[in-house]
């Protein structure tokens, strides 16, 4: 799984959280080394014949938010070693030139570097508001969402959190963009089109042979929303699949942020989709995991050299750990 591949040294935002091209090319050869790459199509077949199956040590690249960084610099790298990609772009970034608030928060913290700093105005706007909303106290807040992720620390996850989740929609909307235009630009529009692919760039990725997914129309955490708002996203997805050349037959869905439940499957079986991908760090078996809901290793677990050692992951693939 992939998102940011940019020349972060030499770039605007060198803080951004992504790979390098240079790590990028790096890791495409020590995948061509342990792994076997596959593409959907690969993996469709796989899924639909008992027949059929996939190589030993099969591997299938992913990227996900539709970002410039994958037709500029990942698809050269692609097509000059033969593999193909999975690309889940949302909807509303492409066709509406508005920034993601999952981008716009991860502006705000590359450019300010202080995290303390954006609590004390987010908290500010926060307090601003407890007249218009029902909302907790500053300690319940930290309490309740203050916890190191993965790659985050404590206060990074909780402004990550009360701007994605857990603030009311119009709140964190407001608040982020708030924050937006104080700490990074004011003219979204332009740093839209700078950031995402357009239609254009999409459809030629599709006839260069990558594949193309849905990743929601909002990018919202699907599994919050009623069942109406899932359907709505879903249908507003596949219409722009079908504008982009996307196959809305037998078609993938990457999650935003990994989030799903039992209502929105039913709701993508329904609508025809084969495959899900959710943000689960493990290795995908297929006699085991539901299509669906199978899991992804993010680009940090893999190493970045061609000649690195084989590490966790890649001897769990050796070893049988998946199909």
């Amino acid at each position: 799984m992939y998102h940011f591949v940019r020349d972060l040294r030499h770039s605007r935002y060198p803080a951004i959280k992504g790979l390098s091209i240079e790590d990028f090319r790096g890791q495409i050869e020590y995948v061509r080394r342990h792994f076997n790459p596959v593409g959907v199509e690969d993996l469709l077949a796989a899924l639909r014949s008992p027949d059929a199956s996939l190589p030993p040590r099969s591997l299938l690249l992913t990227f996900d938010d539709g970002y410039r960084d994958h037709c500029d610099n990942v698809l050269p790298i692609l097509l000059k070693n033969g593999l193909t990609g999975c690309f889940f772009p949302p909807a509303k970034a492409v066709t509406e030139h508005e920034v993601l608030d999952v981008n716009k928060i991860h502006f705000i913290l590359a450019v300010v570097p202080d995290t303390s700093r954006i609590l004390t105005s987010l908290f500010a706007l926060v307090d601003e508001a407890r007249g218009d909303f029902l909302l907790r106290t500053r300690d319940e807040y930290f309490t309740q969402l203050a916890h190191a992720g993965r790659y985050d620390t404590a206060e990074v996850i909780l402004i990550k959190r009360l701007l994605q989740r857990d603030l009311p929609e119009a709140l964190r909307k407001r608040i982020t963009a708030d924050l937006f235009r104080q700490y990074v630009t004011r003219d979204e529009a332009a740093f839209s089109q700078a950031l995402y692919m357009g239609i254009a760039d999409l459809r030629a990725m599709r006839e260069a042979g990558m594949w193309i997914g849905s990743h929601g129309y909002d990018h919202y955490w699907l599994d919050t929303l009623d069942e109406q708002s899932q359907e709505r996203e879903i249908d507003l997805s596949l219409r722009f699949l079908e504008a982009v050349g996307g196959d809305v037959q037998n078609w993938a869905m990457g999650y935003p942020y990994g989030a799903y439940g039992e209502g929105l499957l039913h709701i993508l079986r329904g609508r025809g989709c084969k495959i899900g991908f959710t943000t689960e760090v493990r290795v995908a078996d297929l006699h085991r995991d539901d299509p669906l809901t199978l899991p992804r290793l993010d680009t940090n677990d893999l190493p970045k050299r061609r000649d690195a050692a084989p590490n966790e992951w890649t001897m769990q693939v050796i070893s049988g750990g998946a199909v």
